[in-house]
This record gives structure tokens, C-alpha cells and sequence, in this order.
């Protein structure tokens, strides 16, 4: 299946079918997930009004791992088995990767401010966020460090496959260091300890973040097919 839809034609096709439903999609979740976040939900009993944060923080921070490890898988198709689109999705996929990292860096600050009186530790979780935000630019800006797009695809590409290692050190720093994170409260073999009401504006934010991404990364690389095909038509027009 993927090998079908690895053809730039048949995924425009696909593409022109999908998006205007996942627009929708993504428009329907971040509404209601800001309802919830901001109207419908409880203050905490011990952050109050502050723990709306959360639901912009936390999403953005899941994203920014989301996007890294899809980047990198895209990045191995493209190294391993030459795929077309591999190498246009993690293009696509890098600048929105960043923009999640900043936003969970920059709420992460907010937050933490009335929580832990401080803007800012060198804790490892939050050490570890910032080396991701690093990552995305540099393969941002290793893609375009070549004359040869080809050449700066490949440097891309085994960029982000390296930065893999910082992926785990993310996900597990709370538990394998003293961080002031607290541990995870959604995703736990016990089940999630966090209330009803705080989980589903999280969930839905979530949802819609994800989604989101989607629909520009579509539009990214739809962009990116039809400035390639121009190229191309100028190139056979100079020709004859």
C-alpha cells in the first residue's frame, strides 16, 4: 500500500480527496477541544486558572515527538527504498515539527513560571525538548545547505535518523532522572490518572493538533509536487 501511494500523481489525487474532510476535521476538534479547555473544564485545585496551559502545552509536546519519529521513518524510506514522496513529507514535516517544539518550549515556560517559580531548568526533560527544537533546525537548515538537492536530502535524512537517540530521552527522562516533570499521567499501563474532565479537552486537543498537521503537511507537499512539476515544464520549454 504504501508503495501505491508513494506515486506523486496518485497521492494529488488522494490528497485533493481528503483534505477538504480533514479541514474540517481539524477545524471541528480545535473548536471543541478550546470549548472544553477554557469553558467547560474545572480549574485545578492547586494551579487554578493556570492549568489551561495544559491543554496547549501537553499536545504540542506530544506532536513535537509525533512528527520527529514520522520525519525520521520518512527520512529511512527515502535513504533505504528511494521513495518519491519519503523525502518531500519530511521536508514538508520539519518546519511544523519545530513550530510544535517551540510551542511546547514556550507554554512549558509560561506554565512553569507560577508552578515552579521559574521560566526556566536545565532539567533533562526540558533540556532534552530543546535539543529536539535543535534537530528539526538543523535538518531545516542542512536541507538547503546544498547546491545538489539531492546531496542535501541525504545529509537531511541521516540527521534525523541520528537524532533518534533523543527521542527515548524524552519520553523516559522523568523516570530515569530527578526532573520536576511529573511522571506520565495519560499513557500508563494503569490507565490514565488524570480526571475525566481534564482528559477529554486534552484528548481533543490532541486530535485536532494532529489533524492540523495533516492538513499543512498535505498542502506543504502539494506545494512542493507542483513547484517541482513547473520546474520541470521550464526545464523541457527551454529545451525546445
Amino acid at each position: 500500500m504504501f508503495h501505491r501511494f508513494a506515486n506523486p500523481a496518485r497521492f494529488m489525487a488522494v490528497a485533493a480527496m481528503i483534505l477538504p474532510w480533514m479541514t474540517a476535521l481539524a477545524a471541528g476538534l480545535l473548536l471543541v477541544g478550546l470549548y472544553f479547555a477554557l469553558l467547560a473544564s474545572p480549574a485545578d485545585y492547586q494551579q487554578g486558572e493556570t492549568v489551561r496551559i495544559m491543554y496547549v502545552h501537553v499536545p504540542a509536546a506530544w506532536m513535537a515527538l509525533f512528527v520527529y519519529v514520522a520525519m525520521a521513518a520518512a527520512s529511512a524510506s527515502f535513504l533505504i527504498w528511494r521513495h518519491p514522496l519519503a523525502d518531500i513529507f519530511a521536508q514538508a514535516a520539519a518546519p511544523l515539527g519545530a513550530a510544535f517544539t517551540a510551542a511546547a518550549l514556550i507554554t512549558g515556560s509560561l506554565w512553569g513560571k507560577p508552578m515552579w517559580g521559574t521560566w526556566w531548568v536545565w532539567d533533562a526533560r526540558l533540556t532534552s525538548m530543546l535539543i529536539l527544537l535543535f534537530l528539526y533546525l538543523g535538518y531545516i537548515a542542512l536541507s538547503q545547505a546544498f547546491d545538489n538537492r539531492e546531496r542535501g536530502a541525504r545529509a537531511a535524512a541521516v540527521l534525523a535518523l541520528v537524532g533518534m537517540i533523543n527521542v527515548p530521552i524524552i519520553k523516559f527522562s522523568v523516570d530515569w532522572w530527578n526532573t520536576l516533570h511529573q511522571p506520565a499521567s495519560v499513557i500508563k499501563m494503569s490507565g490514565p490518572a488524570i480526571d475525566p474532565s481534564m482528559l477529554l479537552p486534552l484528548l481533543l486537543m490532541a486530535a485536532g493538533m494532529k489533524a492540523y498537521f495533516l492538513v499543512v503537511v498535505i498542502l506543504r507537499m502539494r506545494a512542493r509536487l507542483l513547484s517541482r512539476r513547473v520546474q520541470v515544464l521550464k526545464l523541457l520549454a527551454a529545451e525546445t
